[in-house]
């Protein structure tokens, strides 16, 4: 029934707001969670003004003599959101008490739940119980008390209490979490924002490792507070056995700081801080580390980890701002004593063997980009002389991209302009040996370059009677050099301009045919479509006789036979008449199976061909598209119904259809096992600076092999060489409330670019209360 009468309202109201202040002890099943909202530990929830109240019940008593309202039998409330139901409700005016019994249970607004066999409260909500208290939160928290009371308005205290984490029980009722935590007693404190729990013990397996006889900790209103964090482990080669106690600073509710330090068995003391200041619109993150090493006789010799024997440090700073909803600038930027150091004491962030540290500018526009970066490639090596380092390149970069919204003779304009500067202290050449001993080649060159490009492109689709689809194209390009490199001399085969400036432009004409063919059967679709292209363009000028920067990676296989221009960047145009000519087919079955390939070949009609022409890193060479008729390449690839995949791309001499390049990878994705193995073979390409043919196969896999249990490893394998290049095993339990994982990884690096050859990490991590880690769990070639 509706309850309209002011009285009824008042009583019936009190009733579930005195059940909702009770959520208020949710707060304090938190615990560690500290999970909930700010508004459940309110003193009076937070309730809409129109709500509506309802009631049901099978019987409804007014005793005018006792001034007690009673409703009695299967009793229902719902108010503003939240649902209490009791076999009986009792409401005293004199005394201002409220009372439920039997089966309570109460279902607040955000989807929590309370039980209890019997509830008192003080219509203030300042005092009252509840006995045989369970809550279950929606974050799949569980707590169960013998008793939950409210003291003078501001403590609430848990008596006998267990807390857990339970995700598989969503699932399955009957699941047992591995741990839990009991206490005597859990107080939360209102006006302090503490939860104390008293004579506490962490159990795992039903049996205690843990006790704490008294632990104080924020509640779940304190978002941020000084004090120590959960430790970290790790253990390496070369420095021992380390132990990270982090301490939390909470400056300000704009500021925080965090230090770390980790003392290490091998190496000594290892001192990190962490700086953090949120803005408005952004944030700035300041980091520095360092350490005195005391055994530098650890590492191996001939590196700059063995012959910095004194401090090694590092400075670093990383920045994330938005201007507005469409522009953003930032900068990630690493200074370090040496060449080293943050990859040998494995800094999180900092450890990748090339740091690239940058500024940037960006905006995103609905029709146009804008990007705008500053590059410091730092290498992280064993080399004390920073060699390879110094051969890299200080580079700045603009690019900028914009489609014209309106139609332009009823096709698409677009504008292209990208502005690359940059500045190389050390050249970086090898030689090809006996391969070609007059003809080096350079990846870099000493000196400075920049150069501007901008390229107009045109283009507009038909569909002409019978399904022929027709895309004419036209381009228009020109590029601005100024040279500032020192001439390769002698060890250069090619040409090499010698002037300090220089102009290149390109004109292309092309034309695209496709011809989509649809068939269908009973049960299947199939899509085949034949695809013509041609462009014709001028000769490539100064073809190898400028730098080339980003144009070096060139790999012609099935992704790329379409693109009018395959060169990787912009510092390589491709020039020359040229056609291009496959066939695209999917195919699509009713139980699952999916079918898709590309097979095609590209041809060089007239003119200079520019992947033939010599450049300072030969970027064409043995390419495949250096003669007149390119090679063979295409795909393939199938999906079953089981999770099996399989893909393979390849790439076939245009003579005797031997094999030039392949990738093949079998994957396997099923409810307990999982796979995936991948091999790689690149026939020598001997004027590219490959001298034999190289082969590879990496794999990596996982099984489970009862609920939660998993083993899991993953190796890279040089068949040429008959050398295993990284290998690692481990096994691991998941169960999302509990996480453990062990790893061991062995990496073989000639380079010496590592200071330990092989690693040992595990992890432990318990949802809602903190992750203990012991070096690093991430096993390579698996994400």
């Amino acid at each position: 029934m509706a309850a309209g009468d002011r009285k009824t309202n008042r009583w019936l109201k009190a009733a579930l707001l005195a059940g909702a202040a009770m959520c208020a002890i949710v707060s304090a099943s938190a615990l560690p969670a500290q999970a909930q909202s700010p508004d459940i530990g309110a003193m009076e929830p937070k309730l809409p003004e129109d709500a509506k109240l309802l009631l049901a019940a099978n019987e409804l008593v007014y005793n005018n003599d006792s001034d007690k309202v009673i409703a009695r039998g299967a009793v229902q409330i719902n108010y503003g959101g939240y649902k209490l139901v009791a076999r009986q409700v009792e409401y005293d005016q004199k005394t201002g008490r409220l009372r439920a019994v039997g089966n309570i249970e109460l279902i607040e607004p955000t989807g929590n739940r309370v039980y209890g066999d019997e509830m008192d409260l003080s219509d203030d909500f300042a005092n009252g119980f509840i006995n045989a208290l369970r809550i279950e939160t929606t974050d799949l928290t569980k707590l169960a008390a013998t008793s939950g009371e409210r003291v003078n308005g501001e403590e609430l205290i848990l008596n006998h209490a267990v807390y857990t984490a339970c995700t598989p029980c969503a699932t399955n009722p009957t699941h047992r979490s591995l741990w839990e935590i009991k206490a005597e007693r859990v107080v939360q404190n209102g006006r302090t924002h503490t939860i104390r729990l008293e004579k506490a013990r962490f159990e795992m397996f039903g049996k205690p490792i843990a006790y704490i006889p008294v632990l104080e900790m924020p509640d779940y209103t304190v978002k941020r507070k000084t004090g120590f964090l959960f430790p970290k482990f790790g253990y390496a080669q070369k420095l021992g056995l380390g132990i990270t106690t982090p301490y939390y600073f909470a400056i300000a509710p704009d500021m925080d700081a965090t230090f770390s330090p980790t003392v290490l068995t091998r190496q000594g003391f290892l001192a990190e801080v962490e700086f953090r200041k949120r803005f408005h619109n952004g944030l700035v993150t300041l980091r520095a580390a360092g350490i005195d090493q005391w055994n530098p006789n650890a590492f191996d010799p001939n590196t700059s980890d063995r012959e910095e024997d004194g401090f090694r440090g590092m400075v670093a700073s990383e920045g994330q701002f938005k201007i507005n909803p469409r522009w953003a600038f930032g900068w990630d930027v690493m200074l370090q004593g040496d060449n080293n150091f943050s990859r040998t004491y494995e800094l999180d962030g900092l450890k990748d063997r090339i740091h690239t540290n940058q500024g940037y500018l960006t905006g995103l526009g609905r029709r146009n980009s804008f990007d705008l970066r500053a590059f410091y490639f730092d290498v992280q090596d064993a080399d004390p002389d920073s060699k390879l380092e110094r051969q890299q390149a200080i580079a700045q970069t603009l690019d900028h991209e914009y489609i014209v919204p309106q139609s332009v003779l009823g096709g698409e304009l677009s504008i292209t302009t990208n502005i690359t500067n940059v500045q190389r202290d050390l050249a970086d050449s090898y030689g090809l040996g006996d391969l070609n001993p007059n003809n080096n080649r350079f990846s870099g060159l000493e000196g400075g370059m920049t150069r501007l490009t901008s390229e107009l492109e045109w283009k507009r689709q038909f569909i002409v009677p019978g399904g022929l689809v027709l895309t004419p194209l036209l381009a228009a390009r020109g590029d601005l050099y100024r040279l500032d490199m020192i001439d390769p001399g002698e060890a250069y085969g090619g040409t090499y301009t010698t002037d300090d400036h220089a102009t290149r432009t390109m004109l292309t004409a092309g034309l695209e045919a496709r011809y989509p063919i649809l068939a269908t059967t009973e049960n299947s679709t199939h899509l085949f479509e034949p695809i013509a292209q041609i462009y014709a363009r001028p000769d490539e000028d100064f073809a190898g006789g400028l730098p080339n920067e980003d144009s070096q990676s060139f790999v012609f296989d099935a992704t790329n036979i379409f693109e009018r221009d395959k060169f990787s960047g912009f510092d390589r145009v491709e020039g020359g008449t040229r056609a291009n000519l496959g066939m695209r087919y999917t195919g699509t079955f009713d139980n699952g199976f999916r079918l898709r390939s590309i097979v095609g070949q590209s041809f060089h009609l007239g003119g200079v061909n520019s992947f033939a022409s010599n450049d300072l890193v030969n970027a064409g060479a043995n390419s495949g598209l250096e003669t007149d008729a390119s090679d063979y390449v295409g795909m393939a690839g199938i999906d079953l119904p089981n999770g099996l995949s399989i893909a393979s791309s390849a790439r076939l001499d245009k003579d005797d259809l031997s094999l030039r390049r392949s990738d093949t990878s079998l994957r396997f994705d099923g409810a307990r096992f999982e796979t995936e193995i991948t091999y790689t073979r690149i026939a020598a390409q001997p004027s590219y600076g490959l001298a034999k043919n190289a082969s590879e196969i990496q794999t990596a896999a996982a099984f489970k092999f009862r609920d939660y249990w998993s083993v899991f490893g993953s190796l890279t394998y040089d068949i040429n060489n008959q050398n295993l290049t990284r290998n690692g095993v481990g096994f691991s339990y998941d169960d999302r409330d509990t996480v453990f994982s062990i790893v061991y990884e062995q990496t073989r690096d000639k380079s010496n670019s590592t200071a330990n050859d092989w690693s040992i990490g595990a992890r432990l991590m318990f949802r809602t209360l903190g992750d203990i880690s012991v070096g690093d769990t991430t096993l390579t070639g698996f994400e």
